[in-house]
């Protein structure tokens, strides 16, 4: 069949949804199927320094795979101190999506985040008159809605009216649905993914095995974000560092708070003992594990993790908290440690006692590492959501949702037309990077 991915991020953008695209894009055309990569990126100094900015590079897209970047010119009025028009920037994917499928049709539209590319690929198709799959990633999930009341009617309305909702784990379709209402056997759960083959142990004779004769490393890897835990995380190798524990912390990755963990390493006396990596490439990536002994993720929520998956597969033992999209593949004690949301002293206390039981990181992580090479490879995500596309090839869509009059519809501008549809002072029109 020929799919069209509408994706939010895509390389360059340092962001696990670009992991996601990248990985399902080459699951589909190994399966043999057509498809077109239809990206928004930021060509804008603020939203390049958060993520990586520019169109999808050559070099990333994967054989037989069309690439179509689209910069968000309505969310870049953000950096010129201007709400983010996310009204123009759906128009923009909506026509592109439709130029294209009258160059050749699509079979199947799927959008990679609800919101705006959820709400893009609805309106294309309503007007095609073809099926829509939305993918429920992270933010799109967790924040989106609760900002503002007309974004509660944007994203209640992809919710509600998508062909099918993919969405990575049980607690996450639970925390969407507390949110929105939304009708739980709307969701499909299909669960995170991991490369394998790329992602693996330093040593396999030695999975989980903390050194006795060096610093032990902590490795934080992914977005530089408060909300990732990664200033929790700072607090807690203090701690440890005054109990006179030899650790040291990896930060690697870029994001919105770069500045705000060098401010705090140096307010916490950190300077021997961090090392800031900065942007560090896909294909890089898994020398970051092998760099290390312990991945630490002291995040608030997820959709579902890359990140801990990739250190599963790396053979790192994982510390990480008790949360939506973390819970469904971490079990305290048996694959992983886990602490509450925010409890640095419980953060501490599982590093604690990794630190003092020496049997514990290898059980841990070789428990891990078996599950992520039977249960979460990309190879088994990609066949369900095949499954998916093929269920609703040649199926109307629910275009009921047009008929609502369109002063009252979620998004109706385009390029050029202030936003009207969201609250002044809704966050995400004043830092659209943070969905």
């Amino acid at each position: 069949m020929r799919i069209c991915l509408v994706s939010r991020r895509y390389w360059p953008a340092v962001s696990g949804m670009s992991v996601y695209a990248e990985k399902l894009l080459e699951g589909l055309v190994a399966l043999g199927h057509e498809v077109v990569l239809v990206s928004q990126f930021r060509g804008d100094a603020t939203g390049s320094a958060v993520y990586g900015g520019g169109p999808p590079p050559a070099d990333r897209v994967p054989a037989g795979v069309r690439a179509v970047g689209l910069e968000a010119f309505g969310e870049q009025r953000s950096s010129e101190g201007l709400p983010a028009d996310f009204d123009a920037d759906i128009a923009a994917m909506r026509e592109t999506v439709e130029r294209l499928h009258a160059e050749e049709p699509f079979d199947v539209l799927h959008a990679q985040y609800a919101w705006p590319t959820g709400m893009a690929v609805l309106e294309a198709s309503a007007a095609l008159g073809l099926p829509s799959v939305v993918s429920v990633q992270g933010g799109d999930g967790h924040w989106v809605g609760l900002c503002c009341p007309a974004h509660s009617v944007g994203i209640r309305t992809v919710l509600d009216h998508a062909g099918a909702v993919l969405i990575g784990s049980r607690t996450f379709a639970e925390e969407v649905t507390d949110h929105h209402g939304t009708d739980p056997a709307r969701f499909d759960l299909v669960g995170g993914a991991t490369d394998t083959q790329a992602f693996t142990p330093a040593d396999e004779s030695a999975v989980g095995v903390l050194p006795d004769d060096a610093p032990v490393t902590l490795v934080f890897h992914g977005r530089v974000d408060r909300r990732k835990g990664v200033l929790d995380l700072l607090h807690a190798l203090a701690a440890l560092r005054a109990e006179g524990r030899a650790v040291r912390l990896l930060v690697s990755g870029i994001g919105p708070d770069v500045t705000a963990v060098a401010d705090l390493v140096t307010e916490l006396g950190l300077e021997d003992a961090v090392e800031q990596r900065g942007y560090v490439p896909y294909t890089d990536a898994p020398a970051v594990y092998r760099d290390g002994h312990v991945f630490v993720s002291p995040t608030q929520s997820e959709g579902f993790s890359n990140t801990i998956l990739e250190a599963m597969a790396a053979g790192l033992p994982v510390v990480t908290t008790r949360t939506v999209g973390v819970v469904d593949c971490v079990r305290d004690g048996e694959n992983g440690l886990l602490h509450e949301v925010g409890d640095v002293q419980g953060l501490v206390g599982a590093l604690r006692r990794l630190l003092e039981d020496p049997a514990l990181g290898p059980k841990i992580a070789q428990q891990a590492l078996a599950e992520v090479r039977d249960v979460w490879s990309w190879p088994a995500l990609t066949a369900r959501v095949e499954a998916v596309y093929d269920r609703l090839v040649g199926t109307p869509p629910d275009s009921s949702w047009t008929q609502v009059p369109p002063a009252r519809r979620p998004t109706s501008g385009g390029r050029g037309v202030e936003p009207t549809t969201a609250d002044a002072d809704c966050r995400f029109l004043l830092a659209p990077h943070l969905l």
